[in-house]
C-alpha cells in the first residue's frame, strides 16, 4: 500500500509506524545497525536532530520529554509537535542556511519524514520487529538519492554504500545505499 501524498498525511502515517515500534521495544539498550548506537539512540536521534534544523529557519518546537527518561513519552510528544507544524505551517515559507528555500511542509516531508522512514528500518532490526516499510516510498526515495550520492555522502550524514544486490528487494537496496547492511542482526 503506497504512502499518502500530501506531507501531513505521509508524515503522520510514518510517524506513526515509527511510534508502533517505539511502543513495543523490549529493549532500550538493545544495538542498533548504526555502529555505536541502542534503540534508544534512535530515538534520541529523530528527536534532536529536526528541531535544530527547523531553529537554522527560526522556527520552535515545544519542548518535550527527554528520550533518556521515557522515549515512547518523549517520541509522542515529537511527533505530535511536527504533526501541528506541518498541518497548522505547512504552507508557510521555510528557508534553511543549508538546506535552502521550501515549503515547510516540504522541508519536513524531504529532509524528516524521509528520515524518520529510513530509521524505521533501524529500530525495528535492532529490535526484532518487522519493518514493514513501503516499498513504493523506498524505491522514491532511492531514486531521488541515487544521483545525489556524492553531496550525500560529502555531508557525513551517510555511511559508506553496503553492497547490495541489483535484484534485491527495494528496501534493501535503500538501506545498503544509506550505509546499513541489510543482512544485520543484533548480537546473540
Amino acid at each position: 500500500m503506497a504512502l499518502p501524498d500530501s506531507a501531513a498525511d505521509r508524515h503522520r502515517e510514518v510517524a506513526g509506524a515509527f511510534a508502533a515500534r517505539v511502543a513495543t521495544t523490549p529493549d532500550w539498550e538493545a544495538p542498533a545497525p548504526v555502529a555505536g548506537w541502542t534503540a534508544r539512540d534512535v530515538v534520541a536521534h529523530l528527536v534532536e536532530w529536526f528541531p535544530g534544523f527547523l531553529g537554522g529557519g527560526g522556527i520552535t518546537l515545544p519542548a518535550g520529554p527527554a528520550v533518556a527518561d521515557d522515549p515512547v513519552a518523549a517520541w509522542q510528544h515529537h511527533a505530535d509537535a511536527v504533526q501541528h507544524l506541518i498541518e497548522t505551517r505547512g504552507e508557510e515559507s521555510f528557508t534553511h542556511p543549508i538546506a535552502g528555500t521550501h515549503r515547510l511542509a516540504d522541508a519536513a516531508d524531504r529532509f524528516y519524514t524521509a528520515d524518520v522512514f529510513m530509521h524505521t528500518w533501524d529500530l525495528s532490526t535492532a529490535t526484532g520487529q518487522e519493518h514493514g516499510l513501503d516499498v513504493d516510498f523506498a524505491a522514491t526515495l532511492l531514486e531521488g538519492m541515487a544521483p545525489i550520492e556524492e553531496l550525500l555522502r560529502s555531508s557525513g550524514q551517510y555511511g559508506a554504500a553496503v553492497p547490495v544486490a541489483d535484484d534485491a528487494p527495494v528496501v534493501d537496496r535503500l538501506m545498503g545505499f544509506i550505509g546499513r547492511d541489510p543482512a544485520w542482526a543484533p548480537p546473540a
